[in-house]
């Protein structure tokens, strides 16, 4: 005798109270009940009520079979026992089981229990000097772990598993290696039998989506986001957004920022520095060039009317430097560091022009037919010191190892006279 079908009821609260369409992917539900929990959590404030709602609509909802019922029948359905039933479980335990422990440290069933970290990635990001002054956002795609949706992560169909015979379910084992005859040594190394889970899964009972790994890989976009200001070395941080993995708490996605070396400009903190070599002509009688900037304006750089510039003196602009992290209107300074360079030689006519227009000599150069005929002749040669200190050294080293030689030899003989 066939039973009466049930009456039809609501089949749409579960789907609103989660925030996603009717036909929404089970990567869907995830993300939607993911977002929702974690805001409503009780340990963070939120509102216990609420979290214990979104516990039951995800159950009933992630569950293939308990989904068609309550598309089919509605909420009351449920109620009444069909597809195992809805809403019976601990809401801390889905969302322990969802995210690997409750990543606020306390709540619900999972209070009292240390939960294992997951490692977090750590990406170099290369930017360029101009990246860092103007902003700029790079989208980069990455694969990650994620739990598989199928056996939420058991591993296996039933959602039972084992204890690993190799290792008792401790995940790691001793071997011993044999140094010498009287030595050996215990080396301690993850059971390749549960790959460190201590559980094993029965060939039957594997997940066909995961194959009995408990995690799937998953490409993921990530937008990062680089401010104006940020420094070399600085991270930007996806939290939970790394490798997951059963019984434990997702690890972030870390990205380093990495300056690459400018051509023109240096980096100081807040300010900016270079480099600019002017001829003499210039440095005595003005100058004037256009420096193009990080964020391509010209600047037009010149002296003032009569003004002398001096060999590695600097000047700076102000509002000119880099823009300050999380205050961007505010800029620090721009410094021109000036190196002048001067002429080989200068003719005779040329030394007597500029005598004309230059300071006069001190007394100190102007001396007596007397006082220079008791003055010895002396004559001045080109000298590159970085080539004087690497001969001094050569011949240091040569003159030690000669030594060496000499005093090594007298104690051989005498050595072999005793």
């Amino acid at each position: 005798m066939f039973g009466r079908a049930p009456k039809k009821s609501d089949s749409t609260r579960y789907y609103e109270i989660l925030g996603v369409a009717k036909n929404a992917s089970q990567e869907d539900l995830k993300k939607a009940y993911k977002k929702a929990a974690i805001k409503n959590h009780p340990d963070k404030g939120g509102d216990p009520e609420k979290f214990k709602e979104l516990a039951q609509a995800y159950e009933v909802l992630s569950d293939p079979e308990k989904r068609e019922v309550y598309d089919t029948y509605g909420e009351d359905a449920l109620k009444e026992g069909m597809g195992g039933g809805g809403g019976g479980h601990d809401p801390f335990d889905i969302f322990s089981s969802f995210f690997g422990g409750n990543p606020f440290g306390g709540g619900g069933s999972s209070r009292g229990r240390r939960q294992r970290r997951g490692e977090d990635v750590v990406h170099p990001l290369k930017v360029s000097l101009e990246d860092l002054y103007l902003g700029t956002s790079k989208k980069l795609s990455l694969s990650r772990n994620v739990l598989c949706s199928k056996c939420n992560g058991k591993g296996s169909k039933s959602g039972a598993s084992m204890t690993c015979a190799g290792c008792q379910g401790s995940g790691m084992k001793l071997s011993i290696r044999h140094l010498r005859p009287s030595m050996i040594q215990q080396v301690q190394h993850v059971c390749n039998e549960c790959k460190g889970t201590g559980e094993t899964i029965s060939d039957r009972d594997r997940c066909t989506q995961c194959k009995g790994e408990k995690v799937v890989q998953e490409k993921k976009v990530l937008e990062v986001v680089v401010e104006k200001g940020m420094q070399n070395g600085q991270k930007i941080t996806f939290p939970g957004e790394a490798d997951e993995a059963p019984d434990t708490i997702t690890g972030d996605i870390v990205f380093v920022l990495q300056q690459k070396e400018h051509p023109k400009f240096k980096r100081k903190a807040e300010d900016l520095f270079v480099e600019h070599t002017l001829s003499l002509t210039e440095a005595l009688c003005g100058f004037q060039f256009v420096l193009a900037h990080l964020d391509g304006r010209q600047l037009l750089i010149k002296s003032n009317p009569g003004e002398v510039v001096k060999p590695d003196s600097y000047k700076a602009i102000n509002d000119e430097g880099m823009p300050m992290y999380q205050r961007p209107f505010m800029k620090g300074r721009l410094y021109i560091h000036f190196t002048v360079e001067f002429p080989d030689s200068l003719s005779l006519d040329q030394v007597k022009s500029i005598e004309t227009v230059l300071p006069a000599k001190t007394s100190s150069q102007k001396l007596t037919d007397m006082e220079l005929d008791e003055c010895e002749e002396t004559t001045l040669h080109d000298v590159n010191m970085e080539e004087e200190s690497r001969r001094r050294q050569q011949t240091s080293q040569e003159a030690y190892e000669e030594d060496e030689d000499m005093h090594g030899g007298a104690q051989r003989v005498q050595c072999a006279q005793q």
